[in-house]
């Protein structure tokens, strides 16, 4: 059975997935590509409750917070990842193992036991796209959005522990992007990434 391209977008609140995703998805199409969009948390019935409770501003130990994710990434692979993947198809995703990684990692669980899990779990991506950028950066970027400035200041320090866990991860399917250029310098520089390690755009 043939087997698509698993790309996913990681990286710190307010560093441009979201944005950048959506470029590399239209510029794969436009060469020719059949892409699957999608995103964790998912649109799934898992995904949707971790939105709700996160849009309430509730807190739960991190242990419970990774099992929701978890279950979350489950249904996601079973429903649009894994599907995709045996259509051959390419799949471009906005979070996926690796911010489970440092963000429930940051809340106090063990990054590399997390890593290791979702990898014996989960289809590895061909290609993770780290956009970096630094937390003060991204929480300017963020509240840019409308966001409460107050609530995410306290959460500086947690972010600046995500990012640290970020800088430690060593995959080679990883690649770091700066995320700190303009949008169209860093949709240039996920363009060539693309291309020279999996030659599809």
């Amino acid at each position: 059975m043939k087997r698509g391209r698993l790309l996913v977008f990681e990286g710190l609140d307010g560093c441009g997935k979201t944005t950048q995703a959506a470029r590399l998805a239209e510029r794969l199409r436009r060469a020719g590509r059949d892409v699957v969009e999608t995103r964790e948390p998912s649109d799934g019935p898992h995904g949707r409750r971790i939105r709700e409770r996160a849009r309430a501003g509730e807190r739960v130990p991190a242990a419970e917070e990774l099992a929701w994710f978890v279950a979350d990434r489950r249904d996601h692979v079973e429903r649009v990842i894994a599907p995709a993947l045996a259509a051959d198809r390419i799949v471009v995703s906005d979070r996926y193992t690796l911010s489970s990684v440092a963000y429930q990692g940051a809340a106090g669980l063990d990054p590399r036991a997390i890593l290791e899990q979702g990898e014996a779990e989960f289809p590895l991506p061909d290609l993770v796209l780290l956009l970096e950028i630094g937390v003060e950066v991204g929480l300017a970027r963020v509240h840019g959005r409308g966001a409460a400035l107050e609530a995410l200041f306290e959460e500086r320090s947690r972010l600046a522990r995500v990012a640290e866990i970020f800088r430690s991860i060593d995959r080679d399917y990883v690649e770091r992007i700066d995320a700190g250029a303009p949008p169209d310098a860093v949709a240039e520089a996920v363009a060539r990434c693309v291309r020279r390690r999996l030659d599809l755009v």
